[in-house]
């Protein structure tokens, strides 16, 4: 028996319910808070070489402390609270916000039968709490009573809800070759990692959920040459703090949840599955790092038209095609789907970029 091929850990373990859910709170929580330290640090020290300059390098050995020094800074800024702000929503806004980004990770496996709570509908249960977050920010554009911010915060609620869609279908391509719901079985269900067999659904499941936590090219609800910081620009000292770690957790969520459906979540060979599954998380936030650092952001109606335009009807055609290969192979896709997949994937998207451009000077939507 390898590494990799270590026996699930029974749902009770380490000894009970209330052990179990204990242990793996710490767990969750520590490994949510450390990545998202080291996150911070990977994009902002990236980010500087992908654009020909140094980025931190002076809190700490190579600036690796550069992340708790910006947390000591908010801490110690004063709170400004807007005088005509309805209070109690805007103080509640990071919170709402923050809070569903954390329980995303009950359902996230570390290894298999290692997670806090293996539900049978572990991917529903994701796809309605992730979007909880968007009401945080709605009541955070509200709360403040500025108009910059409510801007913002519409523009991230039509985000969402239009980049919702493409993504809920790409995920019930998986579902449908998985056979289950549940984030831990999807995974064992990967003798062949899921983004050969659905690379076109893994395509279209990145980049609308690039699009649904505002990460460059679709982050438009805060795009600072057009309403200022959007939706938080009211806030400061701890509340944006929150707001800023926010953003790392939600994308920190995202590579998992890729790294779960796609990528074979613990799967590899040799290496334990727990370091298997953090090389693949943090090998899929490097590429958000890489889009974000090279490619310019959109205007807002070239946002909206290619979601509805673009990955709506791609969304569709994957999940159609998907449907007739499980029928035609109950059992299991064979490897030969691999090439055939990554065919229709390549002519697809270069039909749809002939049929559908994104305007130059026109408005799209």
């Amino acid at each position: 028996m390898t590494v990799s091929n270590l026996p699930a850990l029974p749902p009770d373990w380490p000894g009970g319910f209330w052990v179990h859910f204990v242990v793996f709170t710490v767990i969750v929580l520590a490994f949510i808070f450390l990545l998202a330290i080291g996150l911070i640090y990977i994009e902002r020290r990236g980010s500087g070489r992908f654009q020909a300059r140094v980025g931190p390098n002076r809190t700490g050995p190579f600036g690796l402390l550069q992340a708790i020094a910006d947390a000591i800074k908010a801490l110690t800024k004063e709170t400004i609270t807007p005088a005509k702000g309805d209070k109690w929503v805007y103080w509640l806004a990071p919170l709402v916000t923050f809070v569903p980004a954390l329980m995303i990770f009950a359902v996230i496996p570390f290894q298999d039968g290692a997670l806090l709570a293996d539900l049978n509908i572990g991917i529903l249960y994701i796809v309605a709490i992730s979007s909880v977050s968007v009401v945080g920010v709605f009541m955070a554009g509200w709360g403040s009573n500025n108009k910059y911010a409510l801007l913002g915060a519409m523009r991230s609620i039509a985000q969402v809800v239009s980049y919702e869609i493409p993504l809920g279908l790409a995920i019930v391509g998986v579902v449908l070759l998985a056979g289950s719901l549940s984030m831990n079985e999807i995974v064992n269900a990967q003798s062949i990692p899921f983004i050969l067999l659905q690379p076109l659904g893994f395509l279209i499941f990145f980049l609308a959920a690039c699009a649904e936590i505002n990460r460059t090219p679709f982050d438009l609800l805060e795009a600072e040459s057009e309403i200022v910081a959007g939706y938080n620009i009211e806030y400061s000292g701890m509340k944006f703090a929150l707001f800023y770690l926010v953003e790392y957790c939600e994308a920190l969520a995202i590579s998992a949840i890729i790294a779960t459906l796609f990528l074979g979540g613990w799967k590899g060979p040799m290496l334990p599955p727990v370091l298997w599954f953090l090389i693949k998380v943090v090998s899929v936030f490097f590429v958000i790092v890489w889009i974000r650092s090279t490619i310019p952001r959109l205007r807002i109606d070239q946002v909206m038209g290619f979601a509805w335009k673009g990955l709506l009807p791609l969304a569709l055609i994957n999940l159609f095609i998907t449907a007739i290969q499980v029928l035609v192979w109950p059992e299991g896709l064979p490897w030969g789907l691999v090439f055939l997949n990554l065919a229709i994937m390549a002519v697809l998207i270069l039909l749809w970029s002939k049929f559908y451009r994104l305007g130059g000077g026109r408005v799209e939507v």
